[in-house]
């Protein structure tokens, strides 16, 4: 990557300036980024503001300093200007040549272009979706899977070894409450009337369990006491939703490499084995529920309990979770000694943390307060808190032609995922969640998702890499070949618009990498659709001048060409890490037959 040579270049230079005793030690870390101005240079140095103090001299006379170095260390002239500018940066400009060699480097690794060992194989376990297993996954369901996968892609595109996980929870209340639910269509199935309390699940998923198990036992568990089906219905639901979830994820290309059971968790004693951790390490002790931190100068609110059977009034267990920076102590035992849904979430996380160096977990928004309390749980578990990340998730608003959509065709206001996805397809559907930041609310417009025109986010990308694949066929139809890489062939892409397609091309590991350490697949998309951007407009401006891809000078054909040899293949991996497809063929009503002119 160029921007490695540059990191090259600097870390050799500032060898050189420790090595004459200019400053005291080469080990600092240093940004070398490309400046929002092109006119400022390739690359902004902030090495010179690094080293100020411990050099002991003022920043800008420590960058004429590590300027001289780099000139020292620089024998094949790769950087051509080196301005001082601010107070201590330093602009880099480099050898034409070296932008160049990088559309010969997109080309010659081919499907590998963009990989990088960023991670250095660090072992990451992301877990995302976990939707309960209560009922088929929605679009907002659908927001969570796709974000997760294009973190887990990105992380493995940047070197680092990643489990996808899912964590079922196949244990608690409302794993029970869908269990009541299917006893009560069960019940109608046999013709008796029923009503549905409010936090029912009466939607046709659970008519089709209950029917199941109508036809294999009859009649024989309608009038027994809930202990002696209560059990039996619960994991023939769970199982059947589990069904249906891993077909919705399917439907849009994401599978899982580990799916752990909050019920296993208990079975296997991991919440036990937890539980006495805690205690030997004195964590946890008897007490109420502690009132929320008051605000400077206002009254402390009123202790709320966080889940089902739990009161003010309880003597509860509860873990020190405020000597690590929660806000208050959190119950993980309810008096009556069962553990708490945090009690098992820690557990989880603290299994999970025995398995890998990082944790990453896409949550709701709504989760958010619940972030800092699982930050506690691992510091005071002897881990660090910056070894969870969490990626947060803002809801969905789903439209069709600007009208919001209220309603599904299987059960009440919930739109399920699968049927947006017959709709509008796997591709569409993927590419729309990057189109915003996970963090930042998302419009889904159903009907624009279905039209074959470049207002389409999907289409339009997908567009310019097909577009690109018609100017193959028709050099081919012309009997002009595909060229190998020349340098001498390249350095006729002297346009801005070209230098900057270079550029972007050059860029596209930096940007992966970025992505990746960020836990922001966003960033490919945004990339994607700049570039792809920048590509139509030098096409269409080089129709309009004459200077056509497949043009009269034949040294100006190869190169552009190749140039495009090189930007398809950064197309294609891009949409490979957002796990879009990118096709060779494509045609539509708004612009017709793709490539026609090339």
């Amino acid at each position: 990557m160029v921007r490695d040579r540059v990191i090259e270049l600097v870390r050799a230079a500032l060898a050189l300036g420790a090595a004459q005793g200019r400053w005291p030690t080469a080990e600092v870390a240093f940004s070398v980024e490309a400046p929002r101005d092109p006119k400022h240079g390739d690359f902004a140095l902030n090495a010179a503001m690094v080293l100020a103090k411990p050099a002991g001299q003022p920043p800008r006379q420590v960058a004429a300093a590590i300027v001289e170095a780099i000139r020292a260390v620089d024998a094949a002239g790769e950087v051509t200007s080196l301005e001082i500018a601010g107070p201590g940066f330093i602009n880099l400009r480099l050898a034409p040549d070296l932008w160049y060699r990088s559309l010969e480097r997109a080309v010659a690794q081919g499907e590998a272009y963009g990989r990088t060992d960023t991670g250095h194989g660090k072992k990451v376990i992301v877990e995302y979706v976990s939707a309960n297993p209560t009922g088929p996954m929605h679009v907002g369901h659908g927001r969570n899977a796709v974000t997760g996968d294009g973190v887990q892609r990105l992380l493995r595109w940047a070197g680092f070894d990643v489990t996808r996980e899912y964590y079922v929870n196949d244990y608690g209340a409302q794993v029970q409450t869908l269990a009541r639910s299917v006893h009560l269509r069960y019940q109608e199935a046999h013709g008796r009337t029923v009503a549905f309390p409010p936090k029912a699940y009466p939607g046709e998923y659970v008519r089709e369990i209950a029917d199941g198990l109508k036809a294999e036992f009859g009649a024989r568990w309608l009038d027994a006491p809930e202990g002696e089906w209560l059990a039996l219905f619960r994991d023939r639901a769970v199982q059947h939703v589990l069904g249906l979830i891993r077909g919705d994820l399917a439907a849009i290309d994401i599978q899982f490499d580990r799916w752990s059971s909050e019920k296993a968790l208990y079975e296997s004693g991991t919440v036990e084995r937890f539980m006495a951790d805690l205690e030997r390490k004195d964590l946890v002790y008897v007490g109420k529920l502690p009132p929320p931190k008051s605000k400077k100068g206002a009254p402390a609110p009123p202790p709320q309990p966080e889940e089902e059977g739990v009161t003010v009034d309880d003597d509860l267990t509860l873990f020190r979770s405020s000597a690590f920076g929660d806000e208050v102590d959190r119950p993980v035992k309810k008096s009556d000694g069962t553990p708490t849904y945090f009690c098992a979430d820690i557990a989880y996380h603290w299994e999970k943390r025995q398995r890998a160096e990082l944790l990453i977990d896409v949550l709701g928004a709504d989760h958010g307060g619940y972030v800092p309390r699982l930050e506690a749980a691992l510091q005071a578990l002897g881990y660090a808190r910056t070894d969870l990340h969490v990626v947060l998730i803002q809801m969905v608003n789903l439209t069709r032609g600007g009208e919001a959509v209220k309603m599904g065709k299987r059960a009440g206001n919930v739109v399920w995922l699968r049927e947006v996805v017959d709709e509008v397809g796997r591709d569409a559907t993927r590419f729309i969640f990057f189109t915003r930041r996970s963090d930042a609310p998302l419009d889904f417009d159903v009907e624009l998702l279905k039209r074959q025109t470049l207002d389409n986010p999907v289409f339009y990308v997908q567009y310019g890499h097909a577009r690109l694949h018609a100017i193959f066929r028709k050099a081919a139809e012309g009997s002009v070949p595909l060229p190998a890489f020349s340098l001498a062939d390249a350095r006729t892409l002297t346009t801005p618009e070209e230098l900057d397609l270079i550029r972007r091309i050059a860029a596209f590991p930096d940007v992966l990498a970025g992505a990746a350490l960020a836990f922001e697949p966003h960033r490919v998309a945004f990339y994607l659709q700049e570039t792809i951007g920048a590509f139509h407009s030098w096409y269409t401006q080089g129709k309009r001048t004459g200077e056509r891809v497949l043009g009269s000078d034949p040294a100006r054909t190869r190169a552009r060409l190749f140039l495009c040899r090189a930007l398809v293949q950064v197309l294609a991996n891009g949409l490979a890490v957002l796990g879009v497809s990118a096709p060779e063929r494509m045609e539509s009503p708004e612009t017709g037959d793709i490539g026609a002119e090339a």
